[in-house]
Parts: C-alpha cells; sequence; structure tokens
C-alpha cells in the first residue's frame, strides 16, 4: 500500500503542538500576544494559532499598526509592546536572536516541524512549534493492514525529507520516498508492483495521476479532491483511513462468500444430476432438489449483508462522553507546556522566580490533573472495561495512571520540604526530572487515550 502523507496520513492542517520559551517569559502569555497579532491574518498558521489560543481561552487584544509581509510574517503593537510573529529568517531582520534560536532551529530540523518565531519588544522571546498532525485513527488502520496480509507499507509525499521522515518513523512505514511530484509518485507506484499488487491512497489533486495507475486507486472523497475521487477505483465518504482496512475485510469475506456458493452450488448440482443420470433420482424430485439447492446458494450469499467476526466493534461509548474527554484533555494541555517550561525555568539563577513557578505547577497538579485522571480511572475505566471485554483490557492504561499518581506525589513532596533560599542543586536536580518524567510520560497518555477514544467513538 502507498500512501500520500498530507490529507491522508495527517490531517493535513497545521495545529500548535507546543510554545518553547525563554526562562522569564510564560508559554500562554507569548501564545496571547502572538495570537492577538495573528488575528488579523489569513495565514493558515496563524489561523491556527488564534484557534489554540481561544481553545485555551486566552484574552486576546485587538492588534495596532499590522503590517504583514505575505509569506514571512507580520509585526504590530499589542497591548503596548511591539510585536513581531514569523519566520526565523525573517524576525532576524528585526529582532535581536541568538544561539537559543539556533538550538531551536536545529530542533525543528530533528522532529520534522515549523515554527512561527515571536519576538517582543526587539527580542526574540519565543517559538510556537507547529506540526500537521497524525490522524489519531492511522496507528490503528495501519496495524490492521499489517493484520490483512499486506506485506509493505510506503510513504510517496512531495514534502521534505525531514518531515516525511519524521511521520513515518512513529507509525512504521516501511519506505520514504519525500520531495515527489506527480510524476515521481506514479513512477514509484510502477516500482513497487515488483513487490506485488499496488494500492494507493491519496486525497489532493497531485495524487490523481498514481491512484489511475495503481492496480487499486483510493480516494479519500469527504474533504480531498474531486480529481482524486475521480481517478480513483475506491472512494471512502468518510474522513477516516481506518475505513480502508475495514473496506478490505468487506472484500475479502464478500468475494470469500460469492467463491464458497459458488463451489457449493455447482457441486451440490453436478452431485444431483450424476445420482439422476443414475436413475435414482425423479424428473420432478430433481427439479425440487434444484430449487432447494438454489435456495440454500442465496441464503448463504445473503451472508454477506451482516458484518463478520473481523468486522464486529465493541461497543461504543456515548457521542457526549468522548466529547467530555477531548475537552478534558484541550482544557489539560497548556498544563503539559507549563511543566516543560517549569523545568526549563530551574536553570535560572532567580530562585524567587523559580521558587514560584514550581510551587503553582505544584497546585495545578494537584487542582487539575489529578481529579481529572482520578476520574477516568473510577469512572471512564470501568465502561470501557465492559466495552472491550477481555481479561483486564485497560490494565496498561491503569498501571500509566499509578505512575503518573507516584510522580506527581513525589514533585509535591519535594516542593513541600523545600529549605529557604537559596535552592539546593540537588533538589533543583531532582525537580527537573520529575518534570521531565511527567512531561513525557503525560504526552504519551493523552495520545494513547485520544486514540482509544477514536476507537471507542465509532
Amino acid at each position: 500500500v502507498l500512501f500520500d502523507k498530507t490529507g491522508t496520513l495527517t490531517r493535513g492542517t497545521a495545529r500548535l503542538s507546543g510554545v518553547e520559551t525563554r526562562r522569564d517569559v510564560m508559554p500562554d502569555e507569548l501564545l496571547r500576544l502572538a495570537a492577538s497579532l495573528d488575528q488579523v491574518s489569513m495565514h493558515v498558521s496563524a489561523q491556527a494559532i488564534v484557534a489554540e489560543a481561544r481553545r485555551r481561552g486566552l484574552p486576546l487584544s485587538l492588534p495596532k499598526a499590522v503590517v504583514e509581509t505575505p509569506g514571512e510574517g507580520l509585526e504590530g503593537t499589542v497591548d503596548g509592546h511591539a510585536v513581531a510573529v514569523g519566520s526565523h529568517k525573517w524576525i532576524n531582520l528585526c529582532a535581536e536572536t541568538d544561539e537559543w534560536a539556533d538550538g531551536i532551529l536545529h530542533r525543528l530540523a530533528l522532529q520534522g516541524q515549523a515554527g512561527a518565531f515571536v519576538a517582543v519588544d526587539g527580542i526574540l522571546q519565543g517559538v510556537l512549534l507547529l506540526a500537521d498532525e497524525i490522524r489519531l485513527e492511522t496507528p490503528k488502520a495501519l496495524r490492521e493492514l499489517r493484520q490483512a496480509g499486506v506485506q509493505r507499507l510506503v510513504m510517496v509525499s512531495g514534502d521534505r525529507a525531514d518531515v516525511a521522515e519524521t511521520i513515518a518513523a512513529a507509525l512504521g512505514i516501511d519506505t520514504v520516498l519525500a520531495e515527489r511530484s506527480p510524476a515521481d509518485k506514479v513512477a514509484a507506484v510502477e516500482d513497487e508492483r515488483g513487490n506485488g499488487r499496488t494500492l494507493m491512497i491519496g486525497d489532493g489533486i497531485n495524487d490523481a495521476p498514481a491512484l489511475s495507475t495503481a492496480d487499486i486507486g483510493v480516494a479519500m472523497g469527504a474533504r480531498g479532491a474531486a480529481a482524486s475521487s475521480e481517478a480513483a477505483d475506491v472512494v471512502l465518504m468518510v474522513d477516516r483511513i481506518d475505513r480502508l482496512p475495514e473496506a478490505l475485510a468487506i472484500a475479502k469475506r464478500s468475494r470469500g462468500i460469492a467463491l464458497q456458493s459458488v463451489v457449493a452450488g455447482m457441486g451440490l448440482s453436478i452431485a444431483a444430476m450424476l445420482v439422476a443420470a443414475l436413475g435414482f433420482l425423479p424428473p420432478v424430485w430433481g427439479a425440487l432438489l434444484q430449487e432447494l439447492i438454489d435456495v440454500a446458494v442465496i441464503l448463504n450469499a445473503l451472508r454477506a449483508l451482516t458484518p463478520g467476526r473481523e468486522q464486529q466493534r465493541p461497543r461504543s461509548l456515548r457521542p457526549e462522553i468522548v466529547q467530555h474527554l477531548h475537552d478534558e484533555h484541550a482544557l489539560l494541555r497548556p498544563l503539559l507546556d507549563r511543566i516543560d517550561a517549569a523545568a526549563q525555568i530551574l536553570n535560572t539563577p532567580d530562585n524567587r522566580q523559580t521558587r514560584r513557578e514550581i510551587e503553582e505547577v505544584a497546585e495545578l497538579l494537584q487542582d487539575k490533573l489529578l481529579p481529572h485522571e482520578r476520574e477516568d480511572e473510577s469512572v471512564l475505566y470501568p465502561q470501557l472495561e465492559r466495552a472491550l471485554h477481555g481479561i483486564d483490557p485497560m490494565a496498561a492504561m491503569s498501571r500509566t495512571h499509578r505512575e503518573i499518581f507516584h510522580l506527581a506525589r513525589l514533585y509535591g513532596n519535594l516542593v513541600t520540604d523545600l529549605p529557604p533560599d537559596p535552592l539546593p542543586e540537588f533538589e533543583l536536580h531532582e525537580l527537573r526530572r520529575l518534570l521531565f518524567s511527567l512531561g513525557a510520560i503525560l504526552r504519551l497518555h493523552f495520545a494513547q487515550e485520544e486514540e482509544l477514544f477514536q476507537t471507542m467513538s465509532e
């Protein structure tokens, strides 16, 4: 199976994935200033930044004297501060930058992300990390394709190699073909024919030639281009890639039932004719027997209208429950940025600011994060267990909860027992370790839960 990346494996839209700031700058304040300025821009990245700020409930101000350089960035005044948002190259022309920005650029290249750099009052203060997120259902879809017998998964993308390889590594794609033109995609499909029958799935105009070249072309028809739908053999009418393995399962089962009906019908008819030829089956009884055979074959064929075992899904959660969970995670995501920022601020020599920040994070963990996780454990997980069946299906997720509770308790106890200034180096080191551990496990846990919620909301 060959996949286009943007809009097929990923959502195809920019989304704020994180906020990196200097030690004395709070992530939400930097996001608020940038989003306030970006309100007047129609750029897709600006719209993503504004949407995230509004989702977090940040109060946006009306910018003044805004000047936009198309494709580069914009600058203006927000609450009396000169704010500029744009590419690193453009920010260099209107603000002071240093080695910190070079480190961020290197990280963006390694992670295959884009960044909107933000300068305030002529000094670079942070960067808003933007990424084309992997669809929630994509990992599940690729696992099911492997289980269905697909031997090779190939990504064919027009994006930069570092971006495509980052997505492929996260999904377990076998081969990445990046920076490919529409003609290159056609050549890739033809080359892959040496490995077996080819299936190409895409959604854009650039994918249409490759879709028509593949043995089977599948178009994402819900939001994809009309040209791709016309060129494809199969159109997925819902904007979910996990419908592809389901379509394969339906096709395999339908074909199996059809062959079963043909073989059974012809075999029984031939046997009846042999018996009749030997004189043991009178013509009238032979005619009746043939009708019975036909009815039996038709009834067997009608099984194709019902879902097979491979298509049967666990009971779904009610939509309002799933939406509540997504909303809860959306409210908690700023806390993840706050945890990362607190770990960074522990390097600052200002003990008062450091102590204030680590104490506020401890309060947020106790007041917001832990109640949410306890509610999941006591209310949600029992519902999921009943829906999923099996032997303790939520054991791994509950184990993650226990680790979160453990780390949060250690962090809270350490903050409570901190001695007066100056803060000892050992305590600072231990606080950093706990914050980095909490940040990593929470991001992974959120991703696991959201993938599970997506599956259970079908």
